[in-house]
């Protein structure tokens, strides 16, 4: 009898790494890959990615919009915790990473799949994320986690370059006009990596792609008058918007007005510090207006439990822990 062959569904953003995971996992593995993209918000970043993934040697691709789940079950109840990470960091990449996984688990038991994969690599948070979904959600599926793999033979970005040249996959390079890497969704846009390793290195302003400098920034007040239902945004200036299309209404309008800019370093779960230079416009005003909003309607010693369970609940989304039991305890 012929041996099924494996099928293995990969999170694909159509990176260098992603990309070359598709047919490093076809060599080692001989299985079929399906890729799948989640489109929480990434905008002109998805075009071109069908194609490209068919050409790398995927026999499937899923693209699946999830922008309106993604603000209104990941990116609300967030803000109607007022989470924050470290003071400064309002959450975007983290909030993102469970429902990726969560829908990543529910094309593999649709496909009859064997395995998931993701490129997240060993020295990050997001492979936490994807991992700890992948088993809250479905402890019996198998995880292939490229970077940490046994048959990983990749030793830098270069030998990723020339494999992917070698078998002609076409990659986006970081160029010497892009020193930087970014990952956008509904809720941000972050920088990282490259000059922005050096914390003496102040961001070049063509690295912002959401928001304009406060210099450039009008020089008169815009007002916004946002209403809240039991603390979830539905409406602006009077008209009501679907969760996705009010985030990037308050993307527009406070991204033009200088909001939502932060250059820090964070405490990364797996235990090194990491520079993300972050624009968050329209969640950085949905935050501060739920808050103003709280100091109206809140007891005060209601609000003192509020602050004390904040910075837990940001670290358990940071983490990637959305799914356990002292999360649900927290939403």
């Amino acid at each position: 009898m012929k041996k099924k062959k494996m099928k293995v569904v990969l999170a694909y953003s159509g990176g260098l790494d992603t990309s070359v995971i598709v047919r490093w996992l076809i060599e080692t593995y001989r299985c079929e890959v399906i890729c799948y993209v989640a489109d929480v918000g990434q905008k002109e970043e998805l075009t071109g990615l069908e194609e490209k993934a068919i050409k790398t040697g995927a026999g499937k691709i899923y693209i699946d919009n999830l922008e309106e789940e993604f603000a209104r079950d990941f990116i609300f109840p967030a803000l109607r915790a007022n989470a924050i990470y470290e003071g400064t960091y309002l959450l975007g990449t983290s909030l993102a990473r469970p429902l990726i996984a969560k829908r990543q688990l529910e094309i593999a038991h649709r496909e009859g799949a064997d395995a998931v994969c993701h490129g997240a690599t060993g020295k990050g948070n997001d492979q936490v994320r994807f991992e700890l979904t992948y088993m809250a959600l479905d402890p019996h599926i198998r995880i292939i986690s490229a970077w940490k793999d046994p048959h990983w033979h990749f030793t830098s970005r270069q030998s990723m370059l020339d494999y992917a040249a070698k078998h002609k996959i076409p990659v986006p390079l970081v160029t010497k006009e892009k020193p930087y890497s970014s990952d956008r969704n509904s809720l941000h846009i972050s920088h990282e990596g490259g000059i922005l390793e050096d914390p003496w290195v102040e961001p070049p302003e063509d690295i912002f792609v959401l928001t304009v400098s406060p210099e450039a920034a009008p020089d008169r007040p815009t007002y916004v008058e946002i209403e809240f239902v039991k603390g979830v945004p539905v409406a602006v200036d009077g008209k009501k918007r679907s969760p996705a299309k009010l985030m990037d209404h308050l993307n527009a309008v406070a991204g033009r007005n200088g909001v939502g800019r932060v250059d820090l370093v964070e405490n990364r779960f797996v235990g090194m510090k990491s520079r993300g230079v972050y624009e968050t416009p329209g969640g950085t005003v949905l935050w501060t207006a739920h808050r103003a909003l709280e100091s109206i309607t809140m007891d005060r010693e209601v609000m003192l439990m509020r602050d004390s369970l904040i910075p837990k609940y940001a670290q358990l989304v940071y983490n990637g822990f959305w799914y356990s039991p002292e999360m649900k305890v927290l939403q």
